[in-house]
């Protein structure tokens, strides 16, 4: 991948996650379904905010913290999202760059405004996200740089993005510019909600051979598939990919590259804190192990490594030296 100006260069959504702590009734008294992730519109939003504890705001969105734990990680990226000309967004546009990723995609004027998520974490470290996706909805395919996508070894989708039309568009368009110039296309199918709605168009990009990395859950790779039966859908899936990688929490991982299965536990956790981004770091770890040619193994336990730090904290971007702890566990 010497002919590469990034390792990896992401599409998702700009998001801003405002983290709180709070417990199962009041998760109750809002009609939430702990554990969820569920989109809400301004309204809501404010609403929401308005009613929880105090919070922090860290700058998220999947696929952003998978680049931002890649750059930590020592790999050149870059990150294709949309976000408004207000506070958030200037919060979300520093902390990405100053991260080390690449990021020029021009703010949004006017309404909506940049989208935030709001994460309740519950003692149990369990998640409940709302979502307003705000600005990161209306990326347009005008602003997917042909020769941006062309400069990057992996282009990676975030699942989240493909159910707001304009940037399913611009998706399509930045495959399309991948395939032609060689490059591999990885997708993230990011929750059981996005497959619900889009599960036949995802398929559909497999079969056709564009799709070279698939990143999935549990939950997700059975939803792919419509079946309760967790390995008669990973062997479903596995056939339409040149590479699956599923994630099973504590059960560890596996991948099924070309038909070869590999399985890793998951590494120890001193203490389970926020699972917020725990994917999306461990997909930082197998990318990072893809770009320095690692066998799938190496690939998987650093991945591993990388979502177990973040799940030891707050927050879904690394606090802790990943690519120390990387190095540490691989000696």
């Amino acid at each position: 991948m010497t002919d590469s100006r990034f390792d990896v260069l992401a599409i998702g959504n700009a998001i801003v996650d405002i983290i709180a702590n709070t417990d199962d009734a009041f998760i109750d008294s809002e009609g939430l379904t702990k554990g969820s992730m569920q989109l809400v519109d301004e309204e809501r939003a404010q609403a929401l905010y308005a009613h929880m504890g105090p919070a922090r705001e860290i700058s998220g969105g999947s696929a952003a913290n998978t680049l931002a734990g890649l750059a930590q990680l020592g790999h050149k990226t870059a990150f294709i999202g949309q976000v408004a000309n207000d506070q958030l967004g200037q919060v979300f546009a520093h902390d990405i760059r100053a991260g080390g990723i690449h990021f020029d995609i021009p703010a949004r004027d006017g309404a909506p405004s940049t989208a935030r998520c709001y994460i309740l974490v519950t003692p149990d470290a369990q998640r409940t996200m709302n979502t307003f996706l705000g600005a990161s909805q209306y990326l347009p395919a005008t602003l997917i740089d042909k020769s941006l996508i062309e400069s990057a070894a992996i282009l990676y989708l975030e699942g989240y993005l493909w159910d707001p039309e304009e940037p399913r568009a611009a998706m399509r368009t930045a495959i399309d510019v991948a395939r032609a110039a060689g490059r591999k296309v990885a997708l993230t199918l990011s929750d059981a909600f996005v497959i619900s709605r889009h599960g036949p168009d995802f398929l559909a990009e497999m079969e056709a051979g564009r799709i070279d990395i698939l990143f999935a859950n549990e939950v997700e790779i059975c939803a792919l598939n419509n079946s309760d039966d967790f390995e008669a859908s990973v062997a479903a899936i596995a056939a339409k990919v040149p590479l699956l990688v599923c994630t099973r929490g504590e059960h560890g991982a596996i991948a099924i590259e070309n038909g070869v299965r590999t399985e890793v536990g998951a590494e120890p956790v001193a203490q389970l804190v926020d699972t917020t981004g725990a994917g999306d770091l461990f997909a930082s770890g197998v990318f990072a192990g893809i770009a320095q040619g690692r066998p799938m193994a190496e690939c998987l336990v650093m991945g591993a490594v990388c979502a177990a730090e973040i799940i030891s904290h707050y927050g879904a971007r690394p606090e802790a030296d990943i690519a120390a702890l990387v190095a540490k566990r691989l000696a």
